[in-house]
C-alpha cells in the first residue's frame, strides 16, 4: 500500500514541477488543460474571475501577457497526500496590463507559496500566498516605507 501512495506522491510532485516549467517557462498555453482539473477551485483567482478550468486559463492568461517573461523557480517542494506545496521565485518584466495596472517596464522579483490538491494527475483545487505588496512596490505602484 505505501508503494501506491508514494509513486501517487512522486507523479503529483512531477506533475506540479510540469506545470510551472511547461506554462510559465516555456509559455505553452495550450499545456493548461493536461494540468487543470475541468472543476478547478482557485482560491487565489482575481475577482470576478469564472470558475474550472476557464477561469484558470483566463488568470494564467492574465500573468502571461502581463509579464511576457515570466520565469519561475521552484525553490522547495513538499508533498503531502494529494497536495503539492511549492515554494516559488517569479521574475518578470510587467509589458502589458496587470490587475489595472497599466504597463510599467519594470522588472519584478516575487517569492510566493503555491498549494495544489492533485486529484487523477491534475490541480482539483489551488490555494496562493504571494508577496503582492512586494510585487506593486516594485512596479512603482506602491511607495517603499520611507518614500
Amino acid at each position: 500500500m505505501s508503494t501506491v501512495v508514494n509513486m501517487s506522491t512522486e507523479a503529483n510532485t512531477a506533475s506540479v514541477r510540469r506545470f510551472y516549467d511547461e506554462v510559465f517557462n516555456k509559455k505553452n498555453k495550450a499545456a493548461i488543460d493536461e494540468f487543470i482539473d475541468l472543476n478547478h477551485v482557485d482560491h487565489a483567482a482575481p475577482p470576478g474571475t469564472p470558475g474550472g478550468l476557464k477561469g484558470a486559463k483566463q488568470t494564467l492568461s492574465m500573468y502571461l501577457t502581463a509579464f511576457p517573461d515570466l520565469h519561475f523557480t521552484v525553490e522547495d517542494i513538499i508533498t503531502e497526500g494529494d497536495k503539492v506545496v511549492a515554494r516559488l521565485t517569479m521574475r518578470g518584466t510587467q509589458q502589458g496590463a496587470f490587475m489595472g495596472i497599466p504597463p510599467t517596464g519594470k522588472q519584478a522579483t516575487v517569492t510566493a507559496i503555491d498549494i495544489n490538491r492533485i486529484a487523477g494527475g491534475k490541480s482539483v483545487e489551488h490555494w496562493l500566498n504571494m508577496d503582492t505588496l512586494g510585487l506593486l512596490q516594485q512596479l512603482g505602484v506602491v511607495p517603499m516605507p520611507g518614500q
